[in-house]
């Protein structure tokens, strides 16, 4: 057992280009963004105990093998999320770190404001392992940076809001026409935002869209300088705390229609599958214990999403905490994402996303067995 560890700006809405996308996409600023936890022979014991324990689970399943001198050490570059989620947990518990240390890998905890600046930084070299929605990897599709989709976890439409101010007379979307709502440009944001709008008979043009890093759009938020903010959580349950913002509507209800995804660059992804698979092995076990714990998740992370735990227990059922293996249903819902964005001119081509998409027999190989069993 292992004992817990303590713990830009673009007003603009017009079509883009492959350099302007990269651009877009290249923004770095340093904020929250967006999954095992017990022993396989654990498991059934682990979920039978009291829901007070908050013992992180034994990894006695990690391969035998001698340590590697730190000199000889590979670094696998996973992205910081701060939010309810567990890839949090597998950072907290350094579960990962053991895993793949016999390996002769070290695991460093890198984090990013949202989606697009991951994949940018995948592209950069700077990151191996991200966590995105679905919009990110089609906008850096168009851009030409080579990914490839390793994993999809569950939508969790609920846990992404659009804030209105607290004391505004807006009682639907279509209150907002000609108002400014701001949202991480390429992120799930920006295409709920396309989809509430739809849902109500208007355009994404009908809105002035304000292109904003969470950060900076939780400042003018906050400033009262934007109407709207499309976002994620904890961004919406600080705001709707403070008495900054409102829910006027969330992802629920099927507003929402696609997954999260886990990817990589392909050269990462080729000559290192085995940390992929140990990763969504892990991954796995901790989005098990995730559900089945509210209480010792929300202690768990209470400082790194910075809500105290009562909060994030009532937040818990946002949350499916699942990881969902890819099939072509999957991949059919992606597409038709690449091309709503393509019709709307937001891309400078068509995109065909199964290119970035693994065989099934290469899926087989990484994913973990009971995921599969769910096709």
């Amino acid at each position: 057992m292992y004992p817990w560890k303590r713990d830009s700006k673009s007003w603009q809405n017009s079509p883009i280009n492959r350099r302007s996308i990269l651009i877009a996409l290249g923004c770095l600023a340093i904020s929250t963004t967006l999954f095992s936890c017990n022993n396989p022979q654990n498991n059934s014991q682990q979920q039978n105990n009291s829901s007070s324990s908050t013992t992180a689970p034994n990894t006695n399943d990690v391969s035998a093998s001698s340590n590697s001198s730190g000199a000889n050490q590979k670094v696998v570059r996973v992205d910081r999320v701060k939010q309810l989620s567990a890839i949090a947990v597998l950072e907290k518990w350094g579960i990962l770190e053991k895993r793949l240390k016999p390996l002769g890998y070290k695991v460093e905890w890198t984090e990013f404001a949202a989606g697009p600046q991951e994949l940018e930084a995948i592209n950069a070299g700077g990151l191996d392992i991200a966590f995105t929605a679905e919009s990110p990897l089609i906008f850096s599709q168009a851009a030409g940076i080579p990914l490839v989709y390793l994993a999809a976890t569950s939508s969790d439409g609920q846990a992404i809001s659009l804030l209105v101010p607290t004391n505004s007379n807006f009682k639907s979307v279509k209150d907002l026409k000609g108002k400014k709502v701001a949202f991480q440009k390429a992120s799930i944001g920006h295409y709920l935002l396309v989809r509430a709008l739809e849902k109500a008979g208007m355009k994404l043009n009908d809105v002035q869209s304000v292109f904003l890093a969470p950060p900076d759009a939780n400042v003018a938020f906050n400033q009262g300088r934007v109407d709207g903010w499309f976002i994620w959580e904890p961004f919406v349950t600080r705001n709707v705390q403070n008495k900054v913002g409102r829910v006027l509507v969330d992802g629920s209800n099927g507003l929402r229609d696609t997954s999260n995804f886990i990817s990589s660059s392909r050269k990462f992804y080729e000559e290192n599958p085995q940390v992929i698979k140990i990763l969504l092995e892990e991954l796995q076990k901790a989005e098990i214990w995730s559900k089945n714990h509210p209480q010792e998740i929300a202690k768990l992370l209470a400082p790194v999403t910075k809500l105290d735990p009562p909060t994030l227990e009532k937040m818990h059922s946002k949350y499916d905490f699942t990881l969902i293996p890819i099939t072509n249903e999957v991949i059919q819902k992606q597409q038709q994402v690449a091309d709503l964005w393509y019709r709307l001119g937001l891309i400078p081509k068509k995109v065909n996303v199964k290119e970035d998409f693994l065989t099934p027999e290469q899926y087989s190989e990484i994913t973990p067995k009971d995921v599969l069993a769910r096709k």
